[in-house]
C-alpha cells in the first residue's frame, strides 16, 4: 500500500484529500466544502446503495464506500491506494490501464456518461453481474474517474428466469389461457394457438366455453365448467371433446384455476388444456378393453364394449365388427348403434369383390373406403339397406391374425358422405389391434381346450375327457340298466419300433392305430388315448358276446400291415376287457381291471385278448401287497441283503473282483426272485431307491473288508436302465465313496445293453459322469442286444460281460462258440476286459481261456454267497488282478 493511504475505515473524502485533492463529486470552480457540507457528503457516499469507486491519475483507488465493500467483499483498507485493476476480473486487467489512458489523452470517452453491464469478481472467487455508470471529473487540473456500481445479479437472474418461463409457456404443446374476472380471454400462449388454430387476436374477448364448443361437445360438461368459473372458489378439471378452428375433433384435459387478489377476490382464471387424444385411444380405450379381457369377459361382450368406447370417443361414428367364419361368410359380432334389422340382413353374406365395404375388405384383405354409398358400385346391391337408415359412407378394414389370415372386419359408418379424419384413422389402428387380440384369444381358447382335452398326436380324447365321457356313459348305463364294456388296448413291442426306427415312425404308428380304432368304433363308442401306446375304448350298451365280436374286429384291424414313413410294420395289440356291472361299477375300477386283463393277454400270447377274471384281481392284490412289503424292506425293517459272486482269472483262478447280487428274504413268501421284485420296483417307482440301497450296502461292505484286510480287489454293482436316467447318480456314488473312504477303483458299475441303446441324452451324460469319477463301467449280458455293436462306441466301457446263454451252449453249439470267439476278439480289439458269465463246467472254462478270455464268473468258481461265506472262500483262493 502506498504512503499516505489511510489504513483504517476513514471517510472517503479524507482519503481523497490525502491524495492532494478535494472530493471528486465537487465542481472544480467551487472552493473546498465547508465542514457541515463535508460531513453530509461523507454520509451520503457511505449510505449510498450503489458502490462508489474513485480513481486518480495513477489509476489508484482513492474512494471505496461501504456499498463497494459489500459488492466486492474486499475491506476498504485492502483497496485504497491500490491499482483499480485488483477489482476487475483477471481477463480484463491487462487492457484496463491502456484503455483508460487513451480516454484521458484523446478526450474520447466511450464509457463516461453511459451505463454498462460489467462482471464483478468477488474476494471469495464468486462472480456477479453489475451495472456501472462512470463520470469523469476534472478538479484543479486533475482528471479523476468516479464509478457508480449497482449489483445486478438478482435482476439479471430474474430476467433470465422470466425469459425461460416465457419460452417454456410459448414453446409448450400445452394450451395455457388467462381470463379476466369476467371469464373472457386476455392471453393465450403459442401452444394454444397451435392446438386450436386461432390467433391470439381471435381468442381475446371470448369465453373458454365458446372456444371449446363443437358439434358433439357434451353440453353438461361445459355447463359444469362455466358453473365452476362462476363460483370461482376452487379449481375445476374435466375431459371433453373440443373442436379446432377447422372443425377437427380433439379430446382435451381441461384444468381451470382461479387467481385471487390480496382481498381474496377473483382477478383472473388460468386454464391449462392438454391434448389427450392419443391417451384417450391408448390408455382409456385400450385399457378398458384389455382390462375386460383380463377379467375373461366373453368375446361378444368385448366387441360390444370396444364399439361403444369408440363411439364415445368419436360420437360422429357408428362402429361395427364382423367375423368371417370358416365358410367365408360375414357374422355380426357387434354393432350397438346399427339397427338390429340391418345386422340381421348382412349376417351370413358371403365375402366377395363387390359386397359393400366389409365383404369387399375381407375379400381383398385390404381397407375399403366408400365415401358415398349412394353412388359407389361396391354398394350397388346393398345401398337399399343402408341409405334409408341414414348411412351415407362406410370405411371398413380387415382384421388380420398373426399369420395374416382375415379374421373379420372393423367398420365405421358415417351419416354424411365423407372421408375419415386423422382421429378416426388412429381409432382404427388401435381398434384393429384389439379386435385381432380378441379373436385370436378366442382361437387360442379353442386351441387350449383342444390341448386340455384331446391328445395332441392322435386327436383322440385324452385321459381327462375320456374320464368325463365315460362317467356320463356309466351314468346312462346305470339309469337304463344296460351293460357297458371297457377295452384296454396296448401295442405289442412298441418300444422296439421306437428304438429301431425312431420316434417319427413310432408316432406315425400311433396315429394310424388311432384311425383304425375310430374305423371299427360304432356311433356312440368312446375312444381315447391314456398315454404312450395305451388306448381305451368304452362301448355303451355292449355285453359279453358283443364285446367279443368288437374286440375281434379291433384286433384284426390293428394287425393289418402298414407303411409308416417308408417303413413296413406289422403291428399287433393286446387287449383286456372289463364289463359293467360285473367287473366294476366306476371308471377307475373298470379301467384297472381291463388293464390287468390286457397284461394277462400279453403274458399268454401277444396280439390276443382276455377278459378280466377273479384270478387277475387276486394277482393284482398280491402285487400291491408285495410293493408295500418292498417299501418296508428298503426301510429300517430290512429284509434285503447282498450276496457276492467272485470273478477270477480264467487261467490261474486268482480273484480279481466280486459282483454284488441283491437278495430279498420275504417274511411270509420266503426268497423272492430278483427278476420279480426288480421288475416290481421298476413299475412302482422304487428302482432309484433300490439302486441307491445296493450301492450303499456294497460300499459299506467293501469299506469293512478294506478295514479288516479282506483281499477283495473291487466290488461290482449291477444297476437298471432307470438308474442311469437319474442325473443325481454320479453325485450319490461320489458321496458314498467319500463317506466310506474308498478309492474310485474299488467300485465297478454294471449296466445292461438297454442302457447303451437308450437315446435319452441324460443316460449318456450320467454314464460319462460316473466314468469321470474313476469308477469303471461294465456292460452286462453283452451280445443279447440286436444293435450293440453300432452303439458300443457311445459309452466309456472298460469291461464286457459275455452273456451266459453263449457260455452254456459252448460245448454243443458251434454258433455259440463262434459268437463267443467274436465277442472275445471285439473286446481284445477295443482294449476291453471280457468276463465270461455263467461258467459252470471245466470244459466251458477251458474253451474261453484258450480263446483268450481273461476273466470267468459262475458256479464253477462259486455261487453267490453272503459276505461271511465269501471271506471263508477267499482264504482258500489266491487274489490279484486278472
Amino acid at each position: 500500500m502506498s504512503a499516505g493511504v489511510p489504513t483504517g475505515h476513514g471517510d472517503p473524502v479524507d482519503a481523497l484529500a490525502e491524495h492532494g485533492g478535494a472530493h471528486p463529486c465537487l465542481a472544480s470552480a467551487t472552493p473546498a466544502p465547508a465542514p457541515a457540507a463535508h460531513s453530509l457528503l461523507v454520509q451520503t457516499l457511505e449510505q449510498a446503495i450503489d458502490g462508489v469507486v474513485v480513481i486518480d491519475e495513477r489509476n489508484e483507488v482513492v474512494v471505496f464506500n461501504a456499498a463497494a465493500e459489500r459488492i466486492w467483499g474486499h475491506p476498504r483498507d485492502a483497496v485504497l491506494g491500490h491499482d483499480v485493476r485488483m477489482l476487475m476480473p483477471m481477463e480484463m486487467r491487462a487492457r484496463h490501464d491502456a484503455n483508460l489512458h487513451r480516454h484521458r489523452v484523446t478526450g474520447v470517452n466511450r464509457i463516461v456518461g453511459t451505463e454498462v453491464e460489467v462482471p464483478i469478481e468477488c474476494a471469495d472467487g464468486s462472480r456477479r453481474q453489475a451495472l456501472m455508470a462512470v463520470s469523469q471529473i476534472r478538479f484543479e487540473g486533475r482528471s479523476l474517474y468516479c464509478a457508480f456500481v449497482r449489483d445486478n445479479t438478482q435482476h439479471r437472474e430474474l430476467l433470465a428466469h422470466q425469459r425461460l418461463l416465457s419460452t417454456a409457456v410459448d414453446e409448450s404443446d400445452i394450451a395455457m389461457i388467462v381470463g379476466g374476472a369476467d371469464q373472457r380471454i386476455v392471453f393465450a400462449n403459442a401452444g394454444c394457438q397451435r392446438m386450436f388454430g386461432y390467433s391470439l387476436h381471435e381468442m381475446v374477448g371470448q369465453r373458454l366455453g365458446d372456444l371449446l364448443m363443437g358439434p358433439h361437445t357434451d353440453p353438461a360438461t361445459l355447463q359444469a365448467l362455466t358453473a365452476a368459473q362462476d363460483c370461482g372458489q376452487q379449481s375445476f378439471a374435466t375431459e371433453l371433446l373440443a373442436y379446432t378452428k377447422d372443425g377437427r375433433p380433439l379430446w382435451v384435459s381441461t384444468a381451470v384455476n382461479p387467481v385471487h387478489d390480496a382481498q381474496g377476490l377473483v382477478c383472473n382464471f388460468v386454464s391449462v388444456l392438454t391434448d389427450i387424444t392419443q391417451t384417450k385411444l391408448h390408455e382409456v380405450l385400450q385399457f378398458r378393453v384389455l382390462d375386460a379381457m383380463a377379467r375373461e369377459t366373453p368375446m361378444l361382450d368385448l366387441m360390444l364394449l370396444l364399439c361403444r368406447e369408440v363411439e364415445r370417443t368419436a360420437p360422429e361414428l357408428i362402429a361395427s365388427i364382423l367375423q368371417v367364419d370358416d365358410q367365408g361368410r360375414l357374422r355380426t359380432l357387434a354393432g350397438p348403434s346399427l339397427p338390429p334389422a340391418y345386422c340381421a340382413q348382412i349376417d351370413g353374406l358371403p365375402i366377395g369383390p363387390v359386397v359393400g365395404s366389409c365383404g369387399t375388405a375381407a375379400w381383398r384383405n385390404a381397407p375399403v373406403l366408400v365415401t358415398d354409398i349412394a353412388t359407389d358400385p361396391l354398394w350397388a346391391d346393398f345401398k337399399g339397406l343402408a341409405l334409408p337408415l341414414g348411412l351415407r359412407a362406410c370405411w371398413s378394414s380387415p382384421i388380420r391374425g398373426g399369420d395374416g389370415q382375415v379374421l373379420g372386419t372393423f367398420a365405421f359408418y358415417y351419416r354424411e358422405p365423407r372421408e375419415p379424419s386423422a382421429l378416426h384413422r388412429r381409432l382404427v389402428d388401435v381398434s384393429l389391434h384389439l379386435c385381432a387380440l380378441i379373436l385370436e384369444r378366442e382361437k387360442t381358447k379353442a386351441h387350449i381346450h383342444q390341448l386340455a382335452f384331446y391328445d395332441t398326436l392322435t386327436g383322440l380324447p385324452n385321459r381327462a375327457l375320456l374320464r368325463a365321457k365315460t362317467e356320463r356313459a356309466l351314468h346312462e348305463a346305470q339309469r337304463t340298466g344296460t351293460p357297458l364294456a371297457v377295452l384296454f388296448v396296448d401295442l405289442d413291442r412298441f418300444k422296439q419300433v421306437n428304438d429301431t426306427h425312431g420316434h417319427l415312425v413310432g408316432d406315425g404308428l400311433l396315429v394310424e392305430l388311432a384311425q383304425r380304432l375310430r374305423g371299427v368304433a360304432r356311433a356312440g363308442d368312446i375312444i381315447g388315448r391314456l398315454s404312450g401306446d395305451e388306448f381305451v375304448a368304452v362301448l355303451p350298451d355292449c355285453g359279453g358276446s358283443q364285446a367279443v365280436a368288437a374286440v375281434e374286429r379291433l384286433v384284426a384291424a390293428v394287425a393289418q400291415p402298414m407303411v409308416v414313413h417308408g417303413v413296413a410294420l406289422h403291428p399287433r395289440a393286446s387287449v383286456g376287457v372289463a364289463l359293467y356291472p360285473a367287473d366294476g361299477g366306476d371308471i377307475d375300477t373298470l379301467i384297472r381291471h381291463a388293464d390287468m386283463a390286457m397284461y394277462q393277454a400279453k403274458t399268454h400270447e401277444r396280439g390276443s385278448f382276455r377278459f378280466f377274471s377273479a384270478e387277475l384281481n387276486r394277482q393284482a392284490h398280491e402285487r400291491a401287497m408285495l410293493e408295500a412289503d418292498l417299501r418296508e424292506a428298503l426301510g429300517p425293517a430290512g429284509g434285503l441283503a447282498l450276496h457276492y459272486q467272485p470273478k477270477v482269472t480264467a487261467e490261474a483262478g486268482r480273484v480279481c473282483g466280486v459282483e454284488a447280487l441283491l437278495r430279498w428274504q420275504h417274511p411270509r413268501l420266503g426268497a423272492v426272485p430278483p427278476l420279480r421284485f426288480v421288475a416290481l420296483a421298476e413299475d412302482c417307482g422304487l428302482v432309484h431307491a433300490l439302486g441307491h440301497w445296493v450301492l450303499g450296502e456294497a460300499c459299506r461292505q467293501m469299506a469293512d473288508w478294506r478295514a479288516r484286510g479282506v483281499p477283495v480287489p473291487h466290488v461290482a454293482v449291477n444297476l437298471s436302465a432307470s438308474n442311469f436316467l437319474d442325473a443325481s447318480l454320479p453325485g450319490v456314488i461320489a458321496g458314498l465313496l467319500q463317506r466310506h473312504g474308498l478309492a474310485s477303483g474299488d467300485l465297478t458299475v454294471e449296466m445292461t445293453e438297454s442302457v447303451m441303446l437308450n437315446p435319452d441324452p441324460v443316460v449318456l451324460a450320467t454314464v460319462q459322469a460316473v466314468h469321470a469319477l474313476g469308477v469303471k463301467v461294465s456292460l452286462d449280458d453283452f451280445g443279447t442286444g440286436y444293435s450293440s455293436l453300432s452303439h458300443l462306441h457311445r459309452l466309456p466301457i472298460t469291461e464286457l460281460k459275455l452273456d451266459r446263454s453263449f457260455v452254456q451252449d459252448i460245448e454243443h453249439d458251434p454258433m455259440a462258440r463262434a459268437l463267443t470267439v467274436s465277442v472275445l476278439r471285439i473286446g481284445k480289439t477295443l482294449g476291453l476286459t471280457v468276463v465270461a458269465e455263467g461258467v459252470e463246467t471245466e470244459a466251458q472254462r477251458r474253451f474261453v481261456a484258450d480263446e483268450g478270455c481273461p476273466v470267468v464268473q459262475g458256479y464253477l468258481v462259486s455261487k453267490p454267497v453272503p459276505a461271511e461265506a465269501l471271506e471263508d472262500w477267499l482264504q482258500l483262493k489266491p487274489t490279484g488282478a486278472g
